[in-house]
């Protein structure tokens, strides 16, 4: 079997001189926390991105015309910072430690054998049977955190170029985003995106953020570092809006999977269904700007969170493909239909597992793993192809309702995929010119308890 060999990284210039300075002030809670009681008059690094404004079809997002930036922001900013982390002690083991391989068969699924995870993570502290709920401020949340697990702040730049501050005052009114390491880890260079971090906003996507996470994958620049979300519902275990994201330099079997264009936005969006892959779902990319493919998969995603529809979100190809993935396998455990072999697994399947990247707690199943075991998993994961449809149709209605999409509907764009024809509802959504307003329905996905 194949193993997975990890890139050495280059350990940043900025890995502080000023470590010193970061002592911990008087004052506040004592934890040198993230919350407004420490934060007045802290200094982190800043990351200011330049915006994308258009997507160039022959160059893509990374061939906008650019200055050098002033620092690597994946090798050297990054994952150098993460790093950093690993070597003060900050996470509560080794991923690197953890075994991983390459499954031999025709995706190419990931295992890792990540022993006593689900041990140290941090328990789920809400409800899982509602995708929306409230923030809970006396709940674990990221403003708890201390600062020294902040890598940097992740924000536009006001002048249109990218610049790098190695010690910038946070913003307490302008509510940074951050991104900060996962101190459970599943893979090298594992971090969370946090938008607006102290405006404590709940679990659920919006424009604004998704936009602000595709531009975190194109700054990233490399197709191995991928971003992910996770609903409340869908395994997301913190009801504090974040991303994930990671570095694992081998594709994933999602992005291998072919699919079957279904029609385009306004925007130049394109919107195609996988095809051939044990869960489905939706793609989306291109797009005449970065904005248009934000605005479109928010629609889809805020969509599927006023339903009660647990999701997950994969950003990958460098921010040019999205991947939405409705999911009910919490319902389906709720209703005892999931078999007792595969709850004994302990494998909770959220956007990581989802994708082909399967984190396994116990060695039996790591040293057991095969495709087949993989793709039973994940085919309990996905909803029926009934209920897909209905689920298209209300994301679809969205979509049409924000700016309308294209009637035209064309074959494969990714590989061979079946010439299987849309449902009726699917089209007639496409062709409406009217968005009457969305009902819950059997499309809810709910948990009992």
């Amino acid at each position: 079997m194949l193993r997975i060999k990890r890139v050495p990284t280059i350990v940043s210039n900025y890995q502080k001189d000023e470590a010193e300075e970061a002592a911990p002030r008087s004052g506040g809670c004592g934890r040198n926390c993230l919350n407004k009681c420490c934060i007045q008059g802290a200094k982190l690094p800043l990351y200011a991105f330049k915006k994308v404004n258009q997507t160039e079809s022959e160059k893509g997002l990374l061939g906008h015309e650019t200055k050098e930036p002033p620092v690597e922001f994946l090798d050297s900013l990054l994952l150098g910072e993460w790093e950093d982390r690993a070597q003060r002690g900050l996470f509560r083991y080794d991923v690197t430690a953890c075994e991983t391989k390459v499954i031999p068969g025709e995706y190419g699924f990931v295992a890792q054998l990540n022993e006593g995870r689900h041990l140290k993570k941090r328990p789920t502290e809400f409800r899982v049977d509602k995708v929306l709920q409230p923030f809970d401020g006396s709940k674990f949340n990221f403003t708890k955190v201390g600062q020294e697990e902040v890598l940097f702040q992740f924000e536009a730049s006001e002048d249109g170029e990218v610049q790098f501050l190695p010690n910038a005052p946070v913003s307490v009114e302008n509510a940074p985003s951050v991104v900060a390491i996962n101190v459970s880890p599943i893979e090298y260079g594992h971090v969370l995106l946090i938008p607006r971090i102290l405006e404590c906003l709940p679990q659920r996507i919006d424009h604004e953020s998704l936009l602000l996470a595709l531009h975190m994958a194109v700054e990233a620049g490399n197709p191995y570092f991928r971003l992910g979300y996770n609903s409340l519902g869908a395994f997301a275990t913190i009801n504090h809006l974040h991303f994930q994201a990671y570095y694992l330099a081998v594709p994933f079997p999602i992005e291998k999977a072919p699919t079957k264009l279904i029609t385009a936005s306004a925007g130049g969006v394109k919107i195609s269904e996988l095809s051939n892959y044990p869960v489905r779902g939706l793609v989306f990319e291109g797009g005449n700007a970065l904005q248009d493919l934000s605005n479109t998969v928010s629609d889809a995603c805020i969509c599927l969170q006023d339903n009660n529809i647990p999701y997950n979100v994969l950003i990958s190809d460098c921010g040019k493909r999205v991947f939405l993935l409705p999911q009910c396998y919490a319902e389906k455990q709720a209703l005892g239909e999931v078999s007792s072999e595969l709850l004994d697994t302990q494998v909770n399947p959220a956007v990581w597992e989802i994708s082909g990247h399967m984190v396994l707690k116990r060695k039996k199943d790591y040293e057991e793993a095969s495709e087949e075991n993989a793709w039973r998993l994940l085919a309990v994961v996905s909803l029926s192809e009934e209920r897909f449809q209905e689920v298209n149709a209300l994301i679809f209605e969205a979509i049409a309702c924000a700016g309308n999409v294209n009637e035209d509907i064309a074959g494969s764009s990714h590989g061979e995929a079946d010439d299987k024809p849309q449902s009726h509802v699917e089209v007639d959504v496409i062709k409406k010119s009217s968005c009457p307003a969305m009902v819950s329905g059997t499309q809810e996905c709910f948990v009992l308890q």
